[in-house]
């Protein structure tokens, strides 16, 4: 008969063991879920290109691939980012006036320090890319330092009104023109997060330990009793 001083950690082993596997379990789901996202995601950025919608909505147009004709506008905005693969530099937004008349802005990749305050070439091009609404403003987020001439994020509305454009950014996948220096920074998957996997495994290492710990709990105390 199993002794009453050996329920409480074989309740505890199991319970506890349990929702370990079940959070695993969790984790492979959103594993799933996250995959077909990312899927989504790509096969809408490398899908053929269309024109600028009317009236663009976030929920609707994000990762939208346009082609768009026009001409790039002086007064640039710069912002300070980063990546694994570059280290430090700035991204160039630009104004940019369509062939239609609208005003929109481009991000037109990015550069590196030593080329910020080189001219870019303006004038008449062809783009191909990305509608595009970063969520890359927080309460930490610096504000823009307007003497250098340095933003630390892109904020979509702000940068809007200091450019006198639409709300509205297309990240650059191919461009008719040279960007002296600018080398383009097209919209991917690359930054979405997805460690479902990793979560996994430690959340099934842990249910495996917890079992173990408990097993090893009840030996002691069965070996306790028998003395």
């Amino acid at each position: 008969m199993l002794s009453t001083r050996l329920i409480f950690p074989s309740v505890v082993g199991f319970f506890g063991a349990a929702i370990l596997f079940w959070l695993g379990s969790w984790q492979m789901d959103r594993l799933e879920w996250k995959e077909r996202v990312i899927a989504d995601i790509e096969a809408r950025v490398d899908a053929a290109p269309v024109g600028i919608p009317d009236a663009p909505q976030v929920d609707n147009d994000r990762y939208l691939p346009v082609e768009v004709s026009g001409t790039f506008l002086e007064n640039e905005i710069t912002v300070l980012a980063s990546t694994k693969q570059v280290g430090a530099m700035y991204r160039i937004i630009a104004p940019f006036r369509t062939d239609g008349g609208r005003m929109i802005m481009i991000d037109r990749g990015f550069v590196l320090d030593e080329l910020r305050d080189r001219p870019r070439p303006k004038g008449a091009a062809t783009l191909v890319g990305n509608l595009y609404w970063p969520d890359e403003v927080d309460s930490f987020t610096p504000e823009p330092d307007l003497d250098a001439g340095i933003w630390f994020a892109r904020d979509i509305p702000n940068m809007a009104r200091a450019l006198g454009t639409e709300p509205v950014l297309l990240v650059v996948r191919r461009t008719s023109q040279s960007g002296n220096g600018i080398t383009p920074l097209p919209v991917d998957t690359s930054l979405i997060p997805n460690k479902h996997f990793e979560y996994a495994v430690t959340w099934y290492g842990l249910g495996i330990v917890w079992l173990a710990m408990s097993g090893l709990m009840i030996w002691r105390q069965l070996r306790k009793d028998e003395g």
